[in-house]
């Protein structure tokens, strides 16, 4: 294990978490919207929000599937370290993490079933930059609409059209984080 992976985590844990908790159930309650969330700083390739978030809402019982440049030495050193997580294939995932384009395909991610629809995999799609321009967002905790870049429409937009099954996903750029939750309808602007 180097000693990168021994660094970079909550500096105060349980304030830390408690801060980006708040911040990940607002960024999926309010689709669309922007959150800034501190506390990690985790080795490249991965940004501080996903940092934070693994963080958070990983541990030793979470599956979790790196897919593309995230899956390396030292990340995998690094969230083992700081979250015990369990490194598993893509079909076993409850959170998967990477780029959009190292994510493909998506059906290899699992949707949940009728019964436990909550049992479907949350990506955390890491993104060059977040805003809130592009594709049209609808739907519950969205008082008209909103407006999110993405990497692509078509893939949410199908993924809503299989409610209550698929998958969550959070945007990450940098230190800020976004969620779409499967119940937002996403449209071209």
């Amino acid at each position: 294990m180097t000693h990168a992976a021994l660094q970079g985590g909550f500096a105060d844990a349980p304030i830390a978490s408690a801060h980006a908790f708040r911040a990940a159930l607002a960024a999926l309650s309010q689709p669309g919207t922007l959150h800034q969330v501190v506390g990690a700083e985790p080795p490249a390739p991965m940004s501080v929000a996903a940092g934070v978030l693994l963080l958070t809402l990983v541990d030793a019982t979470t599956p979790l599937h790196l897919a593309g440049a995230h899956d390396c030495q030292t990340l995998r050193d690094w969230i083992t370290f700081h979250t015990g997580a369990p490194l598993v294939s893509a079909d076993a995932a409850a959170f998967a993490l990477g780029t959009w384009q190292a994510l493909r395909p998506l059906d290899r991610f699992g949707a949940g079933l009728p019964d436990y629809p909550d049992r479907g995999c949350t990506l955390i799609v890491e993104m060059p930059v977040i805003t809130a321009s592009g594709a049209r967002l609808t739907g519950p905790g969205i008082a008209r609409e909103a407006h999110l870049s993405l990497p692509e429409v078509a893939a949410f937009a199908a993924n809503h059209a299989r409610f209550p099954l698929g998958f969550d996903a959070f945007l990450t750029a940098g230190a800020t984080i976004a969620g779409l939750p499967r119940s937002t309808k996403v449209e071209a602007a």
